[in-house]
């Protein structure tokens, strides 16, 4: 069954197919450049402690390109002094700096729920 036929998906990141490069998920740049998509449901923002450390922020439900998600990262590494990473399709920060992601998320237009 081609991809565009799909009726059902299970899996929680299934984007369609992009109609430029015909690839799921999109690799080309026009994609990247078209910026954030419709907002199906609010990006859910958490505070998890590990068994070491302070704890981390973590930004799931993010509908963006990888590229993307790297590029916002990187943004907020730097404007609050941190350390992250993407794992998974979660972007996750050092420290309990949900106030200050929140702000900048909202900024961007993205509707937050806080969770925790």
């Amino acid at each position: 069954m081609p991809p565009d036929n799909i009726v059902y998906s299970t899996d929680p990141n299934w984007e369609p197919p992009c109609p430029a490069c015909h690839k799921s998920p999109c690799s080309c740049a026009q994609r990247a450049a078209a910026g954030k998509p419709k907002q199906a449901e609010p990006v859910r923002l958490a505070f998890r402690r590990g068994h070491k450390g302070s704890g981390m922020t973590v930004i799931s439900r993010l509908q963006m390109h990888p590229a993307g998600k790297e590029e916002l990262l990187s943004k907020f590494k730097k404007k609050l002094g941190v350390g992250g990473t993407v794992k998974l399709g979660e972007l996750e920060l050092q420290g309990d700096r949900r106030d200050a992601v929140e702000t900048e998320l909202k900024a961007l237009g993205y509707k937050i729920k806080r969770l925790g």
